[in-house]
């Protein structure tokens, strides 16, 4: 078994939290805002990782910790043996040449009075990559190839303004290729889109995986988006990890309430097929004062005396694939 591409070791990053009045009348301590809370996983080499749940689960912040945007609280991210937060300097520089991401909204993230085949040079040209004008054409053009912008002539000399959404973000993702990264960060890299040219950029990413061993983790809110392009999912609430193990697993038998809850507002298009969706109680609690026990259990349709008191594990519930619930765990214990 090879080593791992990138290795998440009980990962943690905490915010400052905001004083409310109250708090400030009371004289009361803020508590931190706990936006990652103690997540672990790993990810091989040609391997697409879904990091999948609502608004404020922490998957965004857990993707700017992969790229060394943030500095985690405590906890490590190893990439190719190298410990992400510890970097500087050159160091860091470096794991910028190995690390990319790819943004949400391509009509934000590219420059208007650049045209293409700038916006995809000026990678190559901060990192010095290029040995000569020829070598940058070149290796521009490999990157719009690579991101299926063919022919590059037709595309190179244009502005964003005069592509569609999906050329834009092909255009993000060929940026993203010049510096030939080992990794790819797609923070909801389709959610901008039309839904018509969603599969081809997820056909497009899975495509890079396989061809080209690039490891990506994919964050998203919408389990459909991932079901055919992923290899695994973790599924995150409230700063945690609450369910993992490879997709065909998770979606045909999803063992964490919350992922059920996630899976049951999926549409289905065979009309004939009805599923119940799930509506879960409540919002989501304020990450600077998560609730005892599982965090769950406040808008759990299936919570019981225990899990208030009592924060589950991951448990194993199948090859590969962990929940933490505590309905699983007389199942883990029959194994």
């Amino acid at each position: 078994m090879t080593e791992p591409l990138l290795r998440v070791e009980d990962l943690t990053k905490e915010f400052a939290g905001r004083a409310t009045f109250g708090d400030l009348v009371r004289r009361r301590a803020v508590p931190p805002v706990r936006a990652v809370d103690g997540i672990s996983f790993e990810l091989r080499a040609g391997e697409v990782l879904a990091i999948v749940g609502e608004s404020g689960c922490g998957k965004t912040t857990t993707g700017n910790l992969l790229m060394g945007l943030l500095r985690p609280s405590s906890g490590r991210v190893m990439l190719e043996g190298s410990e992400v937060g510890a970097l500087s300097g050159r160091g860091l520089q470096k794991l910028r040449r190995r690390v990319q991401m790819v943004f949400q909204d391509p009509y934000e993230s590219l420059n208007p009075r650049m045209r293409v085949h700038e916006i995809v040079a000026e990678p190559l040209r901060v990192h010095r990559v290029a040995t000569s004008p020829e070598d940058l054409a070149a290796r521009v053009a490999t990157a719009l190839t690579s991101a299926g912008l063919t022919p590059t002539d037709a595309y190179v000399d244009r502005f964003a303004f005069e592509m569609s959404g999906g050329q834009r973000q092909r255009v993000v993702i060929a940026a993203a290729l010049a510096l030939e990264p080992t990794l790819l960060v797609a923070d909801e890299p389709v959610s901008m889109l039309d839904v018509s040219i969603r599969a081809e950029i997820l056909n497009l990413l899975s495509g890079l995986a396989r061809e080209q061993g690039i490891g990506i983790v994919m964050i998203t809110h919408d389990l459909s988006t991932v079901a055919a392009y992923a290899d695994r999912i973790a599924v995150m609430y409230l700063g945690r990890i609450v369910e993992h193990g490879p997709t065909r697993q998770v979606l045909a038998d999803p063992k964490h309430p919350y992922a059920r809850a996630l899976l049951s507002v999926v549409p289905i298009p065979d009309p004939s097929v009805r599923r119940t969706p799930v509506i879960l109680s409540g919002e989501t609690p304020d990450p600077s004062r998560i609730p005892p026990g599982c965090r769950f259990h406040p808008r759990c349709p299936l919570a019981f005396d225990r899990c208030p008191t009592v924060d589950p594990p991951l448990f194993d519930v199948g090859p590969d694939h962990q929940a933490a619930c505590l309905l699983v765990e007389a199942d883990e214990h029959k194994q």
